[in-house]
């Protein structure tokens, strides 16, 4: 039990679960699933977002926030970098170090690339980490790649670069099998046959998993065979990737790095760069709570962007509708798109289930905003929500499910003395996933040449809106494909020669030019969190640029 006030609202949802269970929800028509989302979506709300003044998508809209770090300053000051001494030489550059980054690194291994790695934390620090519910993947004699295509694109309210979800849905099936070679531990059947559930929006059974741990399992894995791989690919940790570095043509040729943990530059030079930096939910865009790990800052956007590269969609952001609501210490906290698919319906204050709960996330979580809006909400002492009643689970599946199913979601909640198995929980969107990222084609080629992007820094996969699922598989089968394509394509480049930083001197002209006056600087690299202490909020001028401490090679701004 709660042991407090919610004690009272959950006896309603309690009173009332016979009779949910057996009410179906209508699906919403197409016009009223666009109305949900014209006005309650966090995407629709026009005065979050101004018009980008510089770069290459001048004129287009983004959220403040990344707005922000897309024009800020530089990092660096590109006459106090020596880029004539280079600390590591690779074939291939990856920057970055969760799902995508691992996945491409391991297939330019193969083809026989010396590879680099940089990660800003850990390998496996990264929202691969953190992703619970499953990978979709067409591979059951019912389904197909083309029935998983219509379910994606439409998903993704038809935005999606036809080519691209058309090399998700098809390399699917084959990234399955990879990951289960590799080891992999996906939930099976006694007889091996791997276990398939619905996500929404889905019109088949193609989500894979390992329990809710889907993520950390596919991660651990790619991360072993990462550091198996230790005579062809080079881990530096710790290190964050501040601005790229370009040849005498004008190609992507490398990258200035900060380790985090010195505050030394180093110089990175290669024939290939990918940029594998993952989201932005750290960016807390709109003041939202975000379920992404702690270096989820959009690096990625903001380097390519300076570089020349074009972004596709960056004003379109996923909101989980399900992120933990109550207590505190969670807030934010995913709570797995499978507790929907296992059958917990949303219920509002009044114990009434308002909306399906497979219906697509970006509707869901229009879907209770609206409520809470309208008073229809929980209220409480976090954040006002709506209960999503998980003792149906048991009840439809039997006693044990939960622990079998969902065992993740059990431990994050009775550490605080919630039992999901005989009490609801209090959801309300979290910031989840960036829809949005730098534009590539089906071979993760950007704009600017030997410049690669996969996995959540890249747009056009997914359109504006993503099914459950499908960014696990984002991660790991574009992150081939990237690892695949430069493994094929630093084999015809010579090694980079007159290695510049123009492009940032440029970006600094044109900001002038436009009169942006904003002392920020980026990337941003981490987020910063005082909680009102004035004793942090002192010492959160730090050495990220984010106030005046010395970086030790006196080339990096504050």
């Amino acid at each position: 039990m709660y042991g407090n006030y919610l004690d009272e609202a959950a006896k309603i949802v309690a009173a009332k679960r016979d009779e949910n269970l057996k009410f179906e929800h209508a699906r919403l028509t197409a016009d009223e699933k666009d109305q949900l989302l014209k006005e309650y979506h966090p995407d629709r709300i026009a005065s979050q977002f101004e018009e980008l003044k510089i770069g290459p998508n001048k004129g287009q809209k983004a959220p403040h926030e990344l707005a922000d770090m897309l024009q800020a300053k530089p990092r660096i000051e590109p006459d106090k970098v020596n880029l004539d001494h280079v600390d590591y030489e690779a074939d291939v550059l990856v920057i970055g170090g969760g799902g995508a980054g691992t996945s491409a690194a391991i297939m330019a291994s193969e083809a026989g690339a010396k590879v680099l790695l940089v990660t800003k934390l850990r390998v496996g620090d990264a929202n691969t980490m953190m992703a619970e519910g499953g990978i979709q993947a067409a591979d059951k004699p019912n389904d197909s790649p083309a029935q998983h295509y219509l379910d994606a694109f439409g998903g993704g309210h038809f935005d999606g670069k036809p080519e691209l979800v058309y090399t998700l849905v098809n390399k699917a099936p084959s990234v399955i099998k990879w990951l289960n070679d590799l080891g992999v531990e996906f939930d099976k059947d006694a007889d091996g046959t791997m276990v398939t559930t619905h996500g929404g929006g889905t019109s088949r059974k193609r989500m894979h998993a390992c329990k809710d741990y889907s993520g950390a399992e596919i991660m651990r894995t790619l991360r072993d065979e990462t550091f198996n791989r230790k005579d062809s690919i080079t881990v530096v940790d710790f290190t964050s990737a501040i601005e790229l570095i370009k040849n005498s043509k004008g190609e992507a040729a490398g990258a200035v790095l900060l380790n985090m943990e010195t505050n030394e530059v180093r110089i990175a030079k290669a024939k290939v760069v990918i940029i594998a930096t993952g989201g932005a939910g750290r960016m807390h865009y709109q003041g939202f709570p975000t379920s992404n790990h702690y270096g989820a800052t959009a690096d990625g956007l903001v380097l390519a962007y300076r570089a020349g590269a074009k972004l596709l969609y960056q004003d379109s952001l996923q909101y989980h509708p399900t992120g933990a609501a109550y207590p505190t210490q969670i807030l934010g906290k995913l709570v797995t798109e499978k507790v929907r698919s296992l059958g917990a319906k949303l219920i509002n204050k009044d114990g009434e289930v308002y909306i399906h709960p497979l219906e697509t996330r970006d509707v869901n979580a229009s879907g209770i905003i609206r409520e809470v809006k309208n008073g229809r909400g929980v209220k409480n002492d976090v954040q006002d929500a709506v209960w999503l009643d998980t003792p149906m689970i048991e009840m439809i599946h039997g006693e044990g499910t939960i622990m079998k199913s969902i065992p993740a979601m059990y431990k994050m909640f009775i550490k605080y003395g919630i039992d999901i198995r005989k009490e609801p929980i209090l959801v309300y969107p979290t910031l989840h996933y960036q829809n949005g990222g730098v534009e590539i084609d089906k071979t993760c080629h950007t704009s600017v040449k030997n410049l690669l992007v996969a996995g959540e820094a890249s747009g056009g996969v997914h359109g504006t809106n993503r099914l459950m699922g499908n960014s696990l598989l984002d991660v790991v089968v574009f992150g081939r494909e990237a690892g695949i394509e430069a493994g094929k394509m630093f084999k015809s480049i010579s090694t980079p020669d007159g290695l510049n930083l123009q492009h940032v001197k440029d970006f600094e002209k044109e900001r002038d030019a436009a009169g942006i006056k904003k002392d920020l600087v980026s990337p941003k690299l981490l987020p910063r969190y005082t909680h009102g202490n004035p004793e942090f909020a002192s010492s959160a001028d730090d050495q990220y640029g984010r106030g005046n401490d010395e970086f030790k090679n006196g080339a990096v701004k504050n």
